[in-house]
């Protein structure tokens, strides 16, 4: 498990080492985090020079850490192949606005309204309790609170969810796997995100999800909107034909405040399973 050290703070959340998760320093100014975890005091080496050589005794501690743990977990594998319905838990920390826990051993979260899983990404990560959502006829999938009282009155997260496509987003078929999740993200940037705001596509491409045919539409947003810690945000959305009447949506979005985690949104799409 790693966190986020951005020079002055640590990450309020917790992930797994691996794949799209490396452990780094963010060049240029830092990532504001809403709810930093406590500063080391001023009697500590890093508050108090932030020389070379304490710099490298911190970076070795952390790959120390992280190497030692996963040598635990897979020991506690038991020697054969990746267990993919439970592994060591550890207790999740308080986060303001965070939604119910996920049962312990928890690896992947499995949408069967939807039709797939997906992985779940880690300690601080809670489980989607916060209501229906237009997009998708029932949602489930994972989140955390980046920001508390927004001037529209709400919370700002960063969410990992999927669901069932509702109905009105032109769904007709494999054929139109393009059009419908380029008009689901459109929804989307209307609903969830303050503006006006800017958007720059990243990735509009057609792909393969365990042997089913689908659509990754994947936007970066920006905005200057007073009251907000985010100044934008990376949002990937992916429609997948599941064989069922409505298609399976995986929408992942992470605001620039937590810029550290982009990467996990190319870990998420190179893990989903069709049910």
């Amino acid at each position: 498990m790693v966190r986020w050290w951005d020079g002055g703070t640590w990450s309020d959340v917790m992930m797994p080492s691996g794949p799209g998760v490396t452990v780094r320093h963010l060049p240029g100014s830092p990532a504001r985090l809403p709810r930093p975890a406590p500063r080391p005091s001023p009697s500590s080496p890093v508050a108090a020079g932030g020389r070379p050589r304490v710099w490298m005794a911190l970076i070795a501690v952390v790959v120390l850490v992280t190497a030692v743990v996963g040598s635990l977990l897979a020991l506690g594998a038991g020697g054969g192949g990746t267990d993919r319905t439970a592994a060591p838990s550890s207790p999740a920390p308080s986060v303001p606005g965070a939604g119910p826990a996920f049962p312990p051993g928890t690896v992947r979260i499995i949408d069967r309204a939807a039709g797939i899983s997906y992985p779940y990404l880690g300690e601080g990560w809670s489980e989607f309790d916060l209501g229906p959502v237009s997009e998708t006829t029932e949602t489930a999938g994972q989140y955390f609170t980046t920001q508390e009282d927004t001037p529209d009155g709400g919370i700002f997260i960063s969410q990992c969810t999927s669901g069932p496509v509702a109905e009105g987003y032109g769904w007709a078929g494999a054929g139109s796997l393009q059009a419908t999740v380029t008009t689901l993200a459109d929804s989307v940037r209307a609903d969830y995100y303050p503006g006006p705001n800017e958007r720059e596509v990243r990735r509009d491409e057609a792909r393969t999800v365990d042997g089913h045919a689908a659509h990754l539409y994947e936007f970066q947003l920006s905005w200057d909107s007073e009251g907000y810690d985010a100044t934008g945000e990376r949002a990937a959305l992916l429609l997948i034909d599941v064989g069922r009447p409505a298609p399976a949506l995986l929408y992942v979005s992470i605001p620039n405040t937590h810029a550290e985690l982009y990467g996990v949104i190319d870990r998420v799409l190179a893990d989903i399973d069709v049910l």
